[in-house]
């Protein structure tokens, strides 16, 4: 009787830990709601991608805020919106050809802390020929959205596959 005693105290102890530290992880981080805006949103975006993979600068900026900045994909690079614009009007649009994307979506808001807004995911792949090597890059790009422009974006892809489908090599570096 008492081993039944002390288990059933241990199994009230666990339990009891277990929704303190549920509330403990809930009340530390912020939370997340479905975004009332989503539908806008996720426009705002699939404006923008398509926007910036066809070249219409002219739309890409309409949809920039006022203090646009992009991040990644390692984490220090960022650039502002004339810097993000210049990248690619002098990068992608004068070496690449026949670019595409597909994507999907997903809307959430952020209620707290310095992340607090509402957010919409990419998930995709984004296709160009370059020196006639047909390249295949996904990636993975949130955006943060307010007042119908795109206030920070955060790309997300792997730049390694991408020099290698170009034909570059990798030398490790000589044994010391």
């Amino acid at each position: 009787m008492k081993t039944i005693i002390q288990v059933r105290v241990l199994l009230v102890a666990l339990i009891f830990s277990a929704a303190v530290s549920v509330h403990a992880q809930m009340t530390a981080q912020p939370g997340t709601v479905e975004n009332p805006n989503a539908v806008a949103d996720m426009k705002v975006v699939a404006d923008f991608t398509n926007a910036l993979v066809a070249g219409d600068v002219a739309q890409m900026r309409s949809l920039m805020g006022d203090k646009f900045m992009a991040y990644g994909p390692a984490a220090a690079d960022s650039s502002n919106a004339e810097q993000y614009i210049k990248g690619w009007v002098e990068g992608a649009y004068k070496t690449a050809t026949n670019r595409k994307v597909g994507f999907v979506t997903q809307s959430f808001k952020v209620l707290q802390g310095d992340l607090a807004g509402n957010w919409v995911s990419t998930w995709g792949t984004y296709t160009f020929t370059q020196d006639g090597k047909n390249i295949v890059v996904p990636y993975q790009t949130t955006f943060r959205i307010a007042d119908g422009k795109i206030q920070d974006s955060h790309h997300y892809y792997d730049n390694l596959s991408i020099i290698t489908q170009l034909g570059f090599t990798v030398t490790p570096p000589k044994k010391m």
